[in-house]
């Protein structure tokens, strides 16, 4: 696909994952949008606004989890841009077990994000939580609005480990490449695209 004409002028993208939140610390499941920041994670944002490849972003689209919003308001406070929260870009529901620290139910959780993206069987889901069928849909949703909110343009968004690994994955076409890199807190990276494309050059961590 490299150097084929765009079919609408794309957008340029630097995506992050939210900074340190109390329900990593506590090892929690699930989507807790509710959770804020640990005082770690304010450094960590704080720090991150400073990354050269967010120099230039018009505006930071963010999960409307808490722990979302407040590392992008933090970025954005340094960046002097708005902060616009999109429902789509939420982590993924487990359903009735959300916020349980049960050790078999994270593996249960970590095994259904690995059969998502690396085995492409999203009918799987935890107990009654989202299928990667819905959380793809919502996703790929917000990836369009986006896009067709601003072609040619520079714009950040702040998610989470789940949700982007299963989105990004899919419409860049990354594949299993992408399993056994998990996203670091607020570590930038660039994803450009619009319509049916979308590239994604450097996945943190990846080795190929």
């Amino acid at each position: 696909m490299t150097g084929a004409p765009w079919s609408q002028e794309p957008v340029d993208l630097v995506c992050l994952r939210h900074a340190e939140s109390e329900n990593v610390v506590a090892g929690a499941s699930g989507a807790l949008p509710s959770s804020p920041l640990t005082a770690r994670g304010r450094q960590q944002a704080a720090e991150a606004a400073t990354a050269p490849g967010l120099a230039g972003v018009r505006c930071i689209y963010s999960s409307t989890a808490l722990r979302a919003r407040q590392t992008a308001q933090i970025l954005a406070c340094h960046l002097e841009v708005d902060v616009v929260p999109l429902p789509g870009l939420v982590e993924i529901s487990i359903g009735d077990q959300e916020g349980s620290v049960d050790a078999v139910l994270r593996r249960q959780t970590a095994d259904v994000l690995q059969a998502w993206v690396v085995a492409g069987d999203l009918d799987r889901r935890v107990g009654n939580g989202e299928s990667g069928h819905e959380v793809l849909a919502r996703v790929r949703a917000a990836l369009d609005a986006i896009a067709a909110e601003h072609p040619g343009e520079k714009v950040a968004l702040v998610g989470h480990i789940g949700s982007l690994t299963l989105g990004l994955s899919v419409v860049c076409r990354l594949s299993g490449t992408v399993w056994g890199a998990p996203l670091p807190p607020t570590q930038p990276f660039s994803v450009r695209g619009a319509g049916d494309r979308w590239e994604c050059r450097r996945w943190p961590g990846a080795t190929s």
